[in-house]
């Protein structure tokens, strides 16, 4: 019965059994393979002690014993080739499946998740994780049954052989178990560290390469190749670490157990000399021995790569477990169509990375069904808070936002969001053609609506003018476009998506002047019949929205028209007279 100990080390892979579940009649069919090809294996001794000691004496019966052991090569060489096929079938699907239910989980996860969590790092799972997973799954845990069952099985035949000197085997079986078990456990520690900071490698590097602009730009090209260099040494440092016990493991066990082999053929020579056994038998008896010290040797092996294996699927099982914050209710009620419109209910909120400083204190505000509101003030003063948490990616800690009446809580989130139509100031946009990028808002929508979104959106003329018009390959992050080519990209995006409730976060920031208004005049269109909030720093572009909110320190200090606020709001005023008196 296994110990304790080695139940709890080899817990973690238990995690797996979930993505295997679905195929176990393939894992059934290569484990009789396996079985099959381990048999034939050990029959392979018993064969040539027949050739030893019978077909040499017996001239006429050599063919056939010729003929049965090419036959018992063949029967190892076809379950062995099927074995190899299925594990190896069963280590990339399993992994596959696993990549995609990790990135299928750290999709849906809230903004808050991130907030502590790099991308490198998850990447890192994704990639070098489950690339360990693969090894084991499709080769080492293969190899591990594989080698087991001939230790095993080779340790029956041992005792059949020759139980005395089988018993001597047997004693120094124990000293190979032990350092196994005392060097695996350190072998998976190691690696799990060793994971940890391949993963802080890739994180730094994604963060250093997104932002490779900003790095060149203030010259720091050789002190983030140093910062990353440091990385990669403590990774291998790490790494070195675990060699170095995993090569000290399998000396030790090849040591011991060749040491102990020696010893027993010795001891089987002067038997065989003294006339107490056959040369057939000892013949049998050392293929044996050799099967099976092998066999220990490459389970210690596996061992090793059982232990790196537990750790990165720790690390994968715990990124599954994590739950995020925002959760869909267990029976989401319908979307209202119509209603009352957004409400906000002395709504309070602090982002969870600054719990003691409150993004937004005792807000609340009606925005009705068709109404064009802007949101103005200071840096910090809670505009994009809002945002996030009408979109649902936080829920706040007090007070409740209603949709029509109904708390958004109580809605599902994906129904929500696609409710929503949103330009972000930090524009988005994939490697991918404009076509596509313009698509991503209604994947839907055919040819002929994309092109009517991108001249609502003042792109249709540029995007002409690209290699391959609509067709052209926009670059990671959109790098081939201008800042104002990817704010109407964006737009267009947002038009095309042709939501009721439009969110603006500084929209036109990125346009020149004559951008700004072809835009502006777009946007008026597109907020025309559906609930528009535009959050702005630039007062020209809200003037003539219905009502104009003044955010400061995440609480509304004042709302009404333009001209209103500039007599009743200090703070608008403040704002409008830094503005328009530069302006004039």
């Amino acid at each position: 019965m296994a110990s304790p100990g080695l139940l709890q080390r080899l817990t973690p892979l238990s995690g797996l059994w979930p993505f295997l579940r679905p195929y176990r009649t393939r894992a059934l069919l290569a484990a009789m393979a396996l079985l099959v090809a381990a048999s034939a294996t050990l029959l392979l001794p018993v064969a040539f002690r027949y050739l030893i000691d019978h077909a040499f004496v017996q001239r006429e019966a050599v063919d056939t014993y010729f003929l049965a052991l090419l036959g018992l090569a063949l029967v190892l060489a076809l379950f062995t080739a099927l074995r190899f096929y299925l594990v190896s079938w069963l280590g990339e699907r399993v992994t596959a499946d696993v990549r995609s239910a990790v990135y299928r989980h750290v999709i849906r996860m809230s903004p808050e998740y991130f907030e502590t969590l790099q991308t490198g790092e998850v990447l890192s799972r994704l990639t070098t994780d489950t690339t360990l997973v693969q090894t084991v799954i499709g080769t080492s845990l293969s190899m591990g049954l594989r080698n087991l069952l001939l230790m095993l099985g080779g340790l029956v035949m041992l005792a059949v052989t020759s139980p005395s000197l089988t018993g001597y085997i047997l004693v120094t079986l124990l000293l190979v178990i032990l350092p196994i078990l005392v060097f695996g456990r350190r072998v998976r520690t190691l690696s799990r560290a060793s994971q940890d900071r391949i993963a802080d490698s890739s994180a730094m590097a994604g963060e250093t390469l997104n932002a490779v602009q900003t790095v060149q730009a203030f010259a720091q090209e050789a002190r983030e190749t140093v910062r990353f260099d440091g990385s990669v040494t403590l990774s291998f440092d790490t790494a070195l670490a675990r060699i170095r016990a995993r090569s000290q493991l399998t000396a030790v066990v090849i040591m011991l157990v060749f040491g102990a082999v020696v010893f027993v053929l010795w001891l089987g020579a002067r038997a065989v000399l003294a006339g107490q056994m056959s040369s057939g038998l000892l013949a049998q008896f050392i293929l044996y021995a050799v099967v099976t010290a092998g066999a220990i040797g490459a389970v210690a092996e596996v061992w090793g790569d059982l232990q790196r294996a537990a750790g990165a699927t720790e690390r994968l099982m715990a990124l599954l477990a994590q739950r995020s914050p925002v959760q869909p209710p267990a029976q989401p009620l319908p979307l209202p169509a119509t209603g009352d419109g957004l409400q906000l209910q002395d709504v309070g909120f602090a982002y969870p990375s600054r719990p003691g400083q409150p993004s937004l204190s005792g807000v609340s505000l009606a925005v009705r069904p068709g109404e064009q509101l802007a949101l103005v003030g200071p840096s910090g003063a809670g505009k994009t808070t809002l945002f996030q948490l009408l979109l649902r990616f936080y829920d706040p800690q007090v007070g409740r936002i209603t949709l029509n009446g109904t708390d958004i809580a109580q809605l599902d989130p994906q129904a929500l969001r696609r409710h929503i139509g949103i330009v972000l100031q930090d524009t988005v946009i994939f490697g991918a053609s404009a076509l596509e990028n313009i698509r991503y808002g209604r994947p839907e929508a055919t040819d002929e609506e994309v092109i009517a979104a991108a001249r609502a959106a003042a792109a249709h003329e540029f995007i002409e003018r690209l290699p391959e018009d609509y067709h052209s390959y926009l670059g990671e992050r959109g790098v081939r476009l201008s800042g104002g080519q990817r704010q109407r990209i964006a737009i267009a995006r947002a038009i095309l998506k042709n939501p009721p409730i439009l969110l603006l976060d500084e929209a036109t920031s990125a346009l020149d002047a004559e951008s700004e208004q072809l835009v502006q005049q777009a946007l008026e269109r597109a907020a025309a019949g559906r609930t528009t909030i535009v959050i702005a720093h630039r007062l020209a572009t809200v003037k003539q929205a219905d009502r104009i909110v003044v955010l400061e320190q995440g609480r509304i200090v004042a709302e009404g028209t333009h001209a209103e606020l500039l007599q009743r709001s200090p703070l608008y005023a403040r704002l409008a007279a830094l503005q328009f008196g530069l302006a004039g």
